[in-house]
């Protein structure tokens, strides 16, 4: 069999890296010559034309990634062949196989960036000639303490109680890998405990203030109109910054958006309300942006405090308080859990379920069971 590394064109001036095992040829039943080719694509797209110094220095490191992979899947293939015992698979850096691992997450932008943040701070903690086989539970324990007692972030602040949590936890999850590539012998993360999460606070906006903002002015009409579109379908801003209107079907008696979710790639079919399709305006060319103009950036961040403070709203509302808005405002009234889950796209019922703690009924019931007391005051 040969192996080897191999690339193929995609959109964006981009190409798609792959490894090819070849086994030959053979003659189906037809009298056809067929290749027998299996191919295992990396996660990897670098630039096909780089011109900048920078888009060069990325793609030389993805290059060099992919050989290392592709040197290790000869290196596993020629093992499984002749039955040899690889002593030498320990030997690869621990930064190597970590940086593989996270190239192959590429597509994710959020779960990549928490891999490389997680990455600057091994680099701080561990030196860069460390190998697998050096990793055991002291060292898992001391990136632990590091990260608990030492690091800090590029405020030079200590770390947040879900920051270390999702530091911690990249770690863990490459050497549950290189456990079970056999790159290490023992399970070094077994006996050592995580961070726990934190639970953060989802801040969103009461159905009056949703209302105060509608007739307050915003500097820019465009960031107003995505905002109010969010807090009434639940959209995550990396959606409608990318809504085309290929992707909005005005049906006979209703308007629904099709569209696959950046954050999931999962295909989401969402009904939205006459009102909510207002916001979206008149109808252009169907690759066309929805919300043309719409960008993310400082600038947009701090106009959306000012547009609040205008309405009388002290709270720290972001982009991202729209999509809580819009939860909380079905679940007050009379959406079950489970509709509200399919809307905003939850894989799992439980990430649903921490909204039901901000509409606890009873618990505000509860707060004025005790009857008034005579207070006597001096």
């Amino acid at each position: 069999m040969k192996i080897s590394l191999k690339s193929k064109r995609i959109k964006n001036g981009k190409l798609s890296l792959f490894i090819e095992y070849y086994k030959g040829h053979f003659i189906n039943k037809n009298g056809i010559n067929k290749y027998n080719r299996d191919f295992e694509y990396l996660k990897m797209y670098p630039l096909e034309n780089p011109s900048t110094p920078d888009e060069k220095r990325k793609n030389k490191e993805i290059y060099e990634l992919a050989e290392k992979i592709l040197s290790i899947r000869k290196s596993e293939f020629y093992q499984g062949k002749y039955k040899l015992k690889d002593n030498k698979k320990g030997n690869i850096l621990l930064f190597d196989f970590y940086k593989t691992l996270q190239e192959e997450r590429y597509e994710s932008k959020g779960n990549y960036g928490n891999w490389d943040a997680a990455f600057k701070h091994l680099e701080k903690y561990a030196p860069a000639n460390v190998q697998l086989k050096d990793i055991d539970t002291d060292f898992v324990r001391g990136f632990r303490r590091y990260l608990d007692t030492k690091a800090k972030t590029k405020s030079n602040t200590p770390l947040s109680q879900n920051s270390k949590y999702t530091y911690f936890n990249k770690l863990k999850t490459a050497l549950r890998e290189a456990y079970n590539e056999n790159y290490i012998d023992t399970n070094v993360i077994k006996s050592v405990k995580g961070f726990e999460q934190a639970e953060s606070q989802r801040e969103y906006l009461t159905y009056s203030e949703l209302q105060a903002l509608t007739q307050t002015e915003c500097k820019y009409p465009i960031l107003k109109n995505a905002f109010i579109f969010s807090c009434l379908t639940g959209l995550r801003w990396s959606d409608i910054n990318k809504l085309i209107w290929a992707e909005v079907r005005d049906e006979d008696e209703a308007s629904r958006i099709i569209f696959r979710q950046k954050k999931t790639d999962g295909l989401e079919y969402l009904y939205i309300s006459g009102q909510a399709r207002d916001l979206l305006g008149k109808r252009t060319h169907k690759n066309e942006r929805v919300f043309k103009g719409l960008k993310y950036g400082a600038v947009y961040n701090t106009e959306i405090l000012r547009w609040c403070m205008k309405a009388g709203i002290t709270k720290h509302i972001t982009f991202h308080s729209a999509r809580h808005t819009n939860a909380v405002l079905l679940l007050e009234n009379g959406a079950d859990i489970y509709t509200v889950s399919k809307r905003l796209g939850h894989r799992e019922i439980r990430t649903t379920e921490i909204y039901t703690k901000i509409i606890d009924k009873k618990m505000k019931e509860a707060a004025n069971l005790i009857p008034p007391l005579k207070l006597k005051w001096y």
